[in-house]
């Protein structure tokens, strides 16, 4: 499936990028746009994240991969594991 959260954060850093172009950096208002997008997309997958915590189902939409990397690093609660 295309248009993950990797995906999201590549726009985002494209437009950033393009923002600090010295010879033809993006358009302001264009980038206020993108950055708008983006925060709607974000907020729907937050609510996403807070239907499967609440339901208890597992899955989704596919925006976020349904299993962390084998690269994440494992969190652990102080003193616990």
């Amino acid at each position: 499936m295309k248009n993950k959260i990797e995906d999201l954060r590549d726009h985002l850093f494209a437009t950033l990028e393009a923002l600090q172009d010295q010879d033809t950096p993006m358009d302001v208002g264009r980038a206020k746009t993108i950055s708008d997008v983006a925060q709607t997309i974000i907020n729907s997958a937050k609510v996403e994240v807070d239907y499967l915590n609440v339901t208890g189902a597992v899955g989704g939409s596919g925006f976020i991969p349904d299993s962390p990397r084998s690269d994440t690093p494992k969190l652990t609660v102080a003193g616990k594991r």
